[in-house]
């Protein structure tokens, strides 16, 4: 399944934070791309970062028009996942959204508009209480991928965690000759 998200709004202050928290689960449980409307660019650096040190081809793009990425991706038969704590129980659609060959999340910041509603195949909710839209992102990524995400290792990576009981180990790999 090709997976690519799509955060719309941002709210000052406290989103930075937030956009790159929403982009860092992206990435780390199974999507490809994040799509990020009226961001700090900075955070594409920031994720930059991170593909160096741990692997993996994860893109970021600033876009200017959200509709205009839905319309595109509808086009490239994408089905649209709205992520909203006022749509259809992530319970009653998840194998439905499984069966899917590419989709693409709408993750909201704000009040996002009727429009993303409407252009949207489903419109999911995670609950039906205010939440995270962190939170929301990762367990629908969970249902839908059913946990593989997790097991997912980049050959491409200058460290890894190797997990442990207690304390933490991480191996720093051999620096390719280009560095």
């Amino acid at each position: 399944m090709k997976i690519e998200v799509l955060r719309i709004g941002t709210r000052l202050v406290r989103d930075d934070r937030v956009t790159t928290h929403v982009t860092l689960v992206s990435r780390a449980f199974g999507a490809s791309k994040i799509y990020m409307y009226d961001a700090n660019p900075e955070i594409k650096e920031t994720i930059s970062k991170v593909n160096k040190m741990w692997g993996s081809d994860f893109k970021v793009e600033i876009i200017e028009n959200w509709k205009d990425i839905i319309k595109l991706k509808k086009k490239e038969s994408f089905k649209i996942v709205h992520l909203t704590m006022y749509g259809e129980n992530i319970d009653t659609v998840q194998d439905e959204i499984r069966k899917e060959e590419k989709i693409l999340i709408i993750v909201g910041a704000e009040k996002v508009p009727r429009e993303a509603y409407d252009m949207a195949d489903y419109n999911i909710a995670i609950g039906n209480q205010p939440h995270s839209e962190i939170s929301a992102l990762a367990i629908l990524l969970d249902r839908i991928l059913q946990g593989q995400q997790l097991q997912k290792k980049y050959s491409d990576s200058q460290r890894e965690i190797i997990p442990t009981k207690k304390g933490k180990n991480v191996i720093t790999k051999n620096a390719s000759s280009s560095d």
